[in-house]
């Protein structure tokens, strides 16, 4: 431990500290513009100098180590005169027309820097030149007249996320942001996360929809859980006039660490899904506006008239309060409780071998910061779960290896260190050969490769790093062929307690492993007269709606139109996931909390309310221990 003073406060902090990080600590303000809390020391735009007793020149205190004893100042004639020449450089070298720029007012980290040391003018002539603005991305603006070189994107862009996409051309004031080698940034290998925007001091890098739309000082931030996969990012919800402006990653979720991928920060953006506003009963053959008291009696009386011949299907992306709530009311009419979700097999298969098999639970998305061997199987997670890839990505450069068994294309091609091409028919088989060999109950190396039609080298490079491997962990997604899911999960389970691995599956869509905790089955082929239907807002798959749109009557919660709300026999209005609040379960079996961001219209009511409405007219007594609920079901991650 060292002991520092900082204009005149004292701390401990632990040796290796920053000076900056210690003043953090101390609630001193120290400006800076390329330093960021979750990237790595950079020491390029020099405006942290603080005067550090004993040193000959003012030093850069994101890069320096406190040592014991240390006096540093922050604030002194000296400091201030630096600072004001390191802005009056910065502010020459490009064109920062600031009353112009779409993050000017409180969102720009120079502008409020230069406002901080007093400064209103340029007191050097800027010189001018042109610069281009990229806007070839699908969403995000690349405006290099506001570039201040702080390379925040580029660090972010290799140490966060793992894609290595932006780099930084020529030298000196005439250095140049580019994507790859010098490619637009829509045809690069860019992948969308939106984390470079994220992390960008000025307005050099923006997104399409949030510009001109409202700053941080007349927004309303609310943090609540992405619902785009299994992972529950964290996230913060950025809203004006009950509108959303922008989403932005939580720097202090405990899933996610701030990081996002496409679906969690973009596509939100862009929803044009139409919404139901009222309630709506068929009527002579079409549907028509009604109370929710005429709508909840009519829906009410199809499920009294069809129990035992009704199913309740629910959408993973309504709260676990409501899919407890929805379970309980298909119990007391003998129906069965069923998922939307195309991959919940896989997820059933996973909560089949927990409950016959009580070896040790799977690992935590902790697992995945630090391993030094991946092994991925069972779906591209650099699609499907994209911030758990950036966990294994991002490791690449420190050495650790990862291994990819897939016969398709897919997103790590260009980054696993070894991709096995096994055909998905063969995979559990292949999985226990696997096991067999590190295990040394088979010793014919060459007789496995031959077998899959492998390369022999390939093969015993896998077997070597998974042998020397201190940490690895077998990453096994949800996506892979539903007619072998239990030999596979087997498969998959011998061979990580072989290799002494971690084992993370990444069980489908968002409370996936909270409906399976409930008792929720898949949807095989639907035989009921009636389905009552919690939708929600999921996106609908074309497969989904060809199972379930034979039924001759439905009943369905959602708040979009729907070709199966378009010939459902009563439909009720229900919030989105943004008007929501409740909990959802994670992958690895976090209990995380959703907080609504938004108003929902007056006749649009929570999944959890309606469904107690319905209850209600039927005499059914709501469940609210969702918890007690969770607790009668073998779980293969600890719920909590």
């Amino acid at each position: 431990m060292a002991k520092i003073t900082i204009d005149g406060k004292t701390i401990e902090v632990e040796n290796g500290t920053t000076v900056l990080n210690a003043a953090r600590q101390l609630e001193v303000d120290i400006p800076t513009l390329c330093d960021h809390p979750e990237l790595t020391p950079y020491g390029g735009c020099r405006l942290c100098l603080v005067e550090v007793e004993g040193a000959r020149t003012l030093q850069p205190s994101c890069t320096l180590p406190v040592s014991d004893g240390m006096v540093v100042k922050t604030e002194t004639e000296k400091i201030r005169e630096a600072r004001k020449f390191v802005l009056s450089m910065i502010f020459s070298e490009r064109n920062h027309f600031c009353p112009y720029c779409q993050v000017s007012g409180g969102d720009c980290e120079l502008q409020n820097s230069a406002y901080a040391e007093g400064m209103t003018h340029w007191p050097i002539q800027p010189n001018w030149h042109p610069y281009s603005v990229d806007a070839s991305h699908p969403f995000i603006i690349l405006d290099h007249n506001r570039c201040i070189l702080c390379r925040r994107c580029v660090r972010a862009c290799g140490e966060l996320v793992g894609n290595f996409t932006l780099g930084f051309e020529e030298r000196g004031a005439d250095s140049t942001l580019v994507a790859d080698l010098g490619l637009p940034l829509g045809e690069s290998s860019c992948i969308g996360c939106g984390t470079c925007v994220q992390v960008c001091p000025t307005g050099t890098l923006i997104d399409r929809w949030s510009a001109y739309q409202g700053k941080e000082t007349d927004v309303e931030t609310t943090k609540t859980i992405c619902l785009g996969c299994s992972v529950g990012c964290g996230i913060d919800v950025l809203t004006r006039d009950n509108r959303l402006v922008r989403i932005e990653g939580d720097w202090t979720a405990t899933i996610n660490h701030g990081l996002l991928c496409d679906v969690g920060r973009f596509l939100p953006m862009v929803e044009e899904r139409e919404r139901i506003l009222t309630p709506m009963v068929k009527t002579d053959g079409k549907l028509k506006a009604a109370t929710w008291d005429d709508a909840l009696k009519v829906a009410a009386e199809m499920i009294s008239k069809h129990k035992g011949n009704l199913d309740g299907v629910t959408s993973t992306r309504v709260s676990v309060e409501a899919m407890a709530q929805l379970r309980n009311l298909c119990e007391a009419f003998d129906a069965k409780s069923l998922l939307t979700t195309e991959d919940c097999q896989a997820v059933s298969a996973i909560y089949h071998q927990a409950s016959s098999d009580q070896s040790a639970l799977e690992g935590k998305v902790e697992d995945l910061l630090d391993a030094d061997c991946y092994l991925t199987f069972g779906e591209d997670i650099t699609k499907d779960h994209q911030v758990l890839s950036f966990f294994a990505k991002r490791r690449i450069p420190e050495g650790a290896q990862v291994i990819q068994i897939t016969d398709k294309v897919s997103g790590f091609d260009n980054f696993a260190t070894i991709t096995l091409k096994v055909k998905e028919k063969s995979l559990a088989d292949f999985l226990i050969d696997l096991k067999d060999l590190i295990s040394g109950k088979s010793g014919d190396m060459a007789l496995i490769a031959e077998k899959y039609s492998l390369d022999k080298d390939e093969l015993q490079s896998t077997l070597d790093a998974l042998q020397s491997s201190e940490k690895s962990v077998i990453l096994f997604g949800s996506r892979f062929d539903f007619s072998n899911s239990d030999a596979v999960v087997s498969a998959t389970r011998s061979l990580s307690q072989a290799a002494n691995a971690k084992l993370i599956t990444t069980k489908g869509n968002i409370n996936s492993v909270g409906a399976a905790a409930l008792g929720y089955e898949g949807a095989g082929k639907v035989q009921a007269d009636l389905l009552l239907m919690v939708l929600a807002d999921e996106d609908l798959t074309q497969c989904i709606e060809q199972k379930f749109e034979k039924a001759p009557k439905r009943v369905v919660f959602s708040s979009y139109v729907s070709p199966l709300t378009a010939g459902a026999d009563v439909v009720f209005p229900v919030e989105n996931w943004l008007e929501q609040d409740g909990h959802i379960i994670n992958f690895d079996g976090h209990i995380l909390e959703q907080h609504a961001a938004l108003e929902s219209a007056p006749e649009v009511y929570s999944n959890s309310n309606a469904i107690e409405k319905l209850a209600s007219i039927l005499n059914v007594k709501n469940n609210t221990d969702w918890k007690k609920e969770l607790d009668k079901f073998t779980s293969p991650v600890k719920i909590a």
